[in-house]
């Protein structure tokens, strides 16, 4: 088994890197650990930024992106190709953040949302409190919706994932996702309403 570890690691000079990922999938599938170290680097900064947000924590959102690729790499001879391999993904990385969340519900960290880059090496304090506070009030609001429409809102507003992809991951309708989302939204406007 392929080490995901150093898959993801940025220096890894990897052939086949252009080649889509339902050929990398199928070589995958037939044992090419290389072909499977692409699709591993190619997609797992995103799904790593998926599982911080639905986590809150990064250690957590490290051993459900690797548990996720493990499982992958298992059940890729099961692939079908019906859906992109990416959205596979996807579906599986939320399958086991979710999983993980029910064992141990971790509090949401500030962590889950990238601080703004300081403009010039003074700063401007009560601008970076102000922000500081905002980005606090976001998390908060996040942590408030419910699992569904904190899910939808992550993989649309965070991942830019499509409606029908959602939905596939979600293994929900695509108004089902259309109809968290709006409600995500509007909790999430009525939230930070005093920051805007």
């Amino acid at each position: 088994m392929i080490d995901t570890a150093v898959a993801l690691s940025p220096g890894r000079n990897l052939g086949g890197r252009d080649l889509p990922d339902g050929l990398l999938a199928v070589r995958a599938a037939e044992g090419d650990e290389e072909a499977f170290a692409v699709l591993v680097q190619r997609h797992g900064r995103p799904l790593l930024d998926l599982a911080r947000c639905m986590l809150g924590n990064p250690q957590d959102a490290e051993e459900a992106v690797q548990d996720a690729f493990v499982s992958a790499w298992r059940r890729l001879p099961e692939y079908r190709h019906s859906a992109e391999f990416h959205t596979w993904m996807h579906r599986i990385t939320v399958n086991r953040c979710l999983t993980m969340r029910h064992r141990r519900p971790p509090p949401l960290s500030l962590d889950t949302v990238a601080e703004p880059a300081a403009t010039d090496a003074w700063g401007q304090p009560a601008r970076s409190a102000e922000q500081k506070a905002a980005t606090a009030a976001l998390v908060r609001a996040l942590g408030e919706l419910d699992t569904g429409q904190r899910l939808c809102w992550i993989l649309r507003e965070v991942q830019g994932l499509s409606y029908k992809q959602i939905s596939h991951v979600t293994r929900s309708s695509e108004q089902a996702v259309r109809g968290r989302l709006f409600r995500a939204r509007r909790s999430l406007q009525e939230a930070m309403g005093p920051w805007r």
